[in-house]
């Protein structure tokens, strides 16, 4: 039995996967840059909008798993 190719939504996962994937990269320099000027509020801010985002590219991998298995 042949699969279908990719639909519209499971692109849109795998875009959404790459951008909170490229959100999580951008925290962590932002968050580098913060503690560098000692500003631990922006610091921490910037890890856990990195950690939301790590839970969201896993979240979106799993589902992207399931779909494609």
């Amino acid at each position: 039995m042949q699969k279908e190719p990719l639909g519209n939504k499971d692109y849109d996962l795998i875009s959404v996967i790459y951008h909170a994937s490229q959100g999580y990269e951008t925290c962590v320099k932002y968050a580098e840059d913060a503690e560098k000027e000692g500003d631990r509020d922006a610091a921490q801010f910037f890890q856990e909008v990195r950690k939301q985002n790590q839970k969201l590219v896993e979240k979106g991998k799993d589902l992207l798993k399931s779909r494609l298995s």
